[in-house]
Formats: structure tokens, C-alpha cells, sequence
């Protein structure tokens, strides 16, 4: 091409002048914008209430930590002001013999979002009133109780740990006048992220927990504390529960957490 041929022409392109008024945006454009503006609106309105957090994997700095983003239960956690709750209504497994006893009661659990620690309220009838068996309760892996608590598993070990470093490891407890009735604190349990605890079984065992420090491979694992004779399977629920059996004894400790 010479400097004497005339330029090439691109078909279908109008070229503007610098002066020309833009184009008015079509009623497409609008549409899309103005849902466009509703969307980013929702996205800002809503990120306050996703109440996300980073968590340190065990809760400490280390030299690789591993973060992880812990998502609360919604809408519970904003309508319960960043506060989720937990029940467990315990009931004797089916076939007792008739020389275990017959146990009722609830397990309660309340936890503020993100960096509370796990409160929990046991209160559990039924025994005779003159026992003095102390009885373990675990937090155990499945909350299926098909076949009564047989069919609950393990104890719930998402750390791969010997017993009792479980986080649902609750302890032994004895009865007074047939009634359990106890407040406590669970630092390594939780009632949101990957590792809650919600959906899984609370089990009351026969016996005494060793706590790790049997002799067989078994203590490692369970504590020895022997047949499983009630449970319950943990569902998330209102403040009304946890409100209504106030004054365990041990809740005062709760003050100011």
C-alpha cells in the first residue's frame, strides 16, 4: 500500500468523534445495572452477619499454622445475638436390664460465636437415691442411635488422640438423691465449624471412667467405663432451655465469660 491509497475500512465499526455525545444506555444496560446495585447492596448488607473468623488450628501460633474459616449456624447465630444453643434429651437405651437404671434428663450446650468457650449444663434423673456409682459421660461420633448407643460409635476423636484428650470427654459423675445436676466448661469442644459437636451422641455409661489410666489398650480408648445404658443425639435450639435451669451448681463460674 502506497502513501497515496486510501485507508482500509473496518465494516461495522462507526468511529465517534471526540465530541460526540455518548450513547444513551439502553433499557438492557439499566436493568443490568440496577440488579447489578441490588446484589453488591445484599453482599455488604450481609458480610457483618456471615461472621466468619480465622481460627488457628489448637488455638495457638506455631511455625506452619493452618487457618481455617469457621462458619457459624444461620440463622440461629444472629437471631440468638452471636450465641448458638444445643439439646440433648437423654432416654434409657431400649432392653435395659432391669438392674441398670432408668435415665432421663437433658444435656444442654451454649457456645458465643466465634471465640467462646463451650458451656454445658448436665441434668439427668432416674438413679437410685442411695447410688454412688459415679457414671462417665462421652460425647461419642455418630448421633445414631438405630440400635440404641451401640450404633453411636466411638468417642468422638477428630484429633486422633488416646483417652481422655476427646473433646467430649465430660468426665465422671456421681449422683445425689437419684439427680445429676452439673455445669461445666468443654475448652476443646465446639458447637460450630468442621469439628461440632451438633448432630453427634451424648452417652451415659454404666461405670466409671479410668481416664487413660488402665492397663489395656481399651483405656486408650474409652476409659473402661463400661455397657452404654442412655444417650441422646445433640440438636441445635432456642435460649429458652438453657434459660429455664439456671443456678447448676458450678454456673456461677459462667460470670463474666
Amino acid at each position: 500500500m502506497t502513501s497515496h491509497d486510501p485507508l482500509p475500512v473496518t465494516r461495522g465499526y462507526k468511529r465517534r468523534s471526540s465530541g460526540s455525545p455518548p450513547h444513551p444506555p439502553t433499557q438492557n444496560n439499566i436493568t443490568q445495572t440496577q440488579a447489578l446495585n441490588r446484589n453488591m447492596e445484599k453482599i455488604i448488607l450481609k458480610f457483618p452477619l456471615m461472621l466468619l473468623a480465622l481460627h488457628i488450628q489448637s488455638g495457638e501460633f506455631s511455625d506452619s499454622p493452618v487457618l481455617e474459616i469457621v462458619e457459624a449456624p444461620k440463622p440461629e447465630v444472629v437471631e440468638f445475638n452471636n450465641t448458638i444453643y444445643g439439646t440433648c434429651e437423654v432416654t434409657p437405651v431400649p432392653n435395659l436390664p432391669a438392674s441398670q437404671p432408668q435415665i432421663f434428663g437433658q444435656v444442654l450446650f451454649k457456645q458465643v460465636f466465634p471465640n467462646g468457650t463451650l458451656a454445658v449444663k448436665i441434668n439427668l434423673h432416674g438413679l437410685p437415691a442411695d447410688d454412688q456409682q459415679a457414671r462417665a459421660i462421652h460425647i461419642h461420633q455418630y448421633g445414631d442411635l438405630s440400635q440404641g448407643c451401640v450404633t453411636a460409635g466411638p468417642h468422638y476423636d477428630p484429633r486422633a488422640v488416646d483417652h481422655p484428650g476427646h473433646p467430649g470427654d465430660l468426665g465422671n459423675f456421681v449422683s445425689k438423691q437419684g439427680v445429676i445436676r452439673k455445669f461445666q466448661k468443654l475448652p476443646e469442644a465446639k458447637l460450630f465449624g468442621g469439628q461440632s459437636v451438633l448432630g453427634r451422641a451424648v452417652v451415659v455409661h454404666e461405670k466409671e471412667d479410668d481416664l487413660g489410666m488402665g492397663s489395656d489398650e481399651e483405656s486408650k480408648r474409652s476409659g473402661n467405663a463400661g455397657k452404654r445404658i442412655a444417650g441422646c443425639v445433640i440438636g441445635i435450639t432456642t435460649p429458652r432451655l438453657w434459660q429455664e435451669t439456671e443456678g447448676l451448681p458450678g454456673e456461677e463460674a459462667e460470670e463474666g465469660n
